[in-house]
């Protein structure tokens, strides 16, 4: 590993003050320069901005301006513009806060350090939602090789988190939608991964307001069923989940096409036994 990734593994004050130590090949003195000449940064990993905690940023920028100056580089298609490196939701406050110009720091790096500096610096303040988190790292793995061991090096976490992280992204769309929008926690949907019909109980878990560990316990049922051929009604499929999440057991649901039919709760031991029957004599 070399310094600059070391530096990184340390922390994103750690990379800055690597860069500090060769300052005529990495780094220009501080300087203010106009906001319209400052462009966003393409490998800015966050797509969310909180816009109350944004406001709040630019009526304290108002009051007692900017006291951490914004990371940049030089744009190299337009010599008189500057892509930020760190320090978006600084700069976004600023226009809010009516400024024409902002203290910045020139950094000399290339598209891979970019991108490693704006994931390190929204994770370790904890500004990236998991998904963001996941796509950050889908693009230090895409565009520049990194696996999971060196994703995992880099950023200071384990191999297994990085790699549950990333497993987030194979789920349908809909659901990454719920998990930016928090209305589903990683935790919950992480055991739909795989599951044919995950859409449908991610629907659910929302409607029903299920715990992680009652979605847990119904990908294990879901999982251990066998496949069937044929097509569940939606609205017994609802009932026979919230009856599974609830009792822990395989539940089958009969239903005909008078509306007549049997419900089937299914046991493999005699505690399970006991359980169903103070059930359903309470």
């Amino acid at each position: 590993m070399n310094p600059a990734k070391k530096g990184l593994g340390r922390g994103l004050s750690a990379l800055f003050g690597d860069i500090e130590k060769k300052p005529s090949t990495n780094l220009t003195n501080d300087r203010k320069i106009p906001i319209a000449n400052i462009q966003r940064n393409k490998f800015q990993p966050r797509t969310i901005f909180d816009e109350e905690k944004l406001k709040e940023l630019s009526l304290s920028i108002k009051e007692n301006g900017i006291i951490q100056p914004v990371a940049v580089r030089k744009n190299k298609y337009e010599p008189d513009k500057f892509e930020i490196v760190a320090g978006e939701r600084r700069w976004l406050a600023a226009q809010k806060a009516g400024l024409n110009e902002i203290p910045v720091i020139v950094l000399d790096v290339n598209d891979q350090k970019s991108l490693e500096i704006a994931i390190v610096e929204n994770v370790q303040r904890q500004d990236l939602n998991i998904i963001e988190e996941a796509k950050g790292y889908q693009r230090l793995s895409k565009e520049f090789g990194y696996d999971h061991e060196k994703i995992a090096r880099f950023m200071s976490k384990s191999r297994s988190h990085v790699s549950n992280t990333l497993r987030l992204l194979t789920l349908p769309q809909d659901i990454i939608g719920l998990i930016e929008e928090e209305k589903l926690t990683a935790g919950q949907a992480r055991p739909l991964i795989g599951m044919p019909n995950a859409s449908e109980i991610a629907e659910n878990i929302v409607k029903k307001k299920f715990s992680v560990r009652d979605v847990e316990s119904l990908a294990k049922i879901k999982k251990g069923k066998p496949k069937s051929k044929k097509i569940e009604d939606p609205n017994i499929s609802f009932v026979r989940n919230e009856i599974e999440s609830k009792l822990g057991l395989n539940v089958e649901i009969i239903n005909k096409k008078n509306n007549s039919g049997k419900i089937v709760i299914k046991y493999k031991s005699l505690e399970q036994f006991e359980l169903i029957s103070k059930l359903l004599t309470k």
